[in-house]
């Protein structure tokens, strides 16, 4: 495959700290600006309960749709870099965080890395992932199992609340 063609990634957003709406509304701004990537669809924002430790805020979520021509990697460390604008602090697994940015999709590739599985792991254990990423890619498929199957079988406390006011990118690229 040529370096110059365009991967379609798939970027899971979060926050529950700091104004957590604002920060996923400007990351997925920023996604838009990242070297060699454009932000082609986003989902509208959902409320969901942590995973793991419960003494933390609600998170705030997305999804988002890039196309790309940088690496897996390399699109890893914009991601990493975009967090660390937002303060994003490593300090306890699962915890609260500024922002959250996780590449879950890169084409139909698979990857067993150090620093990056794609699919991500966790993929078809989370609500707050699956529904946002099956309103923008509805035909979608995660290991030949289509997103609306992962979804079925999720207790329904693990699927997402849907914000009133929920933002979309309109025909322009510009968020509404």
């Amino acid at each position: 495959m040529s370096p110059t063609f365009p991967h379609r990634a798939y970027i899971g957003l979060g926050s529950n700290l700091d104004g957590p709406r604002a920060r996923v509304i400007q990351a997925l701004e920023a996604l838009n600006r990242l070297p060699l990537t454009s932000l082609v669809k986003a989902s509208q924002l959902y409320l969901s309960r942590p995973v793991g430790p419960q003494d933390q805020p609600d998170f705030i979520n997305a999804v988002a749709a890039l196309h790309t021509r940088l690496s897996p990697l390399a699109l890893l460390d914009q991601l990493q870099a975009l967090e660390q604008q937002h303060r994003r602090r490593r300090t306890r697994h699962w915890g609260p965080r500024t922002l959250d940015l996780d590449l879950l999709l890169f084409d139909t590739q698979e990857l067993a890395l150090p620093r990056l599985c794609v699919p991500h792991p966790y993929i078809q254990q989370r609500g707050f992932v699956l529904l946002p990423l099956q309103e923008i890619a509805p035909t979608l498929s995660i290991g030949q199992r289509p997103l609306h199957a992962w979804l079925a079988a999720l207790s329904p406390e693990a699927i997402p609340q849907a914000l009133p006011l929920d933002t979309h990118l309109d025909s322009g690229g510009e968020f509404r």
